[in-house]
């Protein structure tokens, strides 16, 4: 295997991680906003 498609394959993880990670935050946030402007526990 190429190097190059190598170090792709093995640094494209961290940012499909972060993406993820991003997306879950976004959404538990806008979530928690709701339930706080509406009065009630998220959990």
């Amino acid at each position: 295997m190429n190097p190059i498609w190598l170090s792709i394959y093995v640094l494209i993880w961290p940012v499909l991680v972060a993406g993820v990670l991003f997306v879950i935050s976004r959404a538990f946030l806008a979530e928690w906003r709701e339930a706080r402007e509406e009065g009630r526990d998220i959990i």
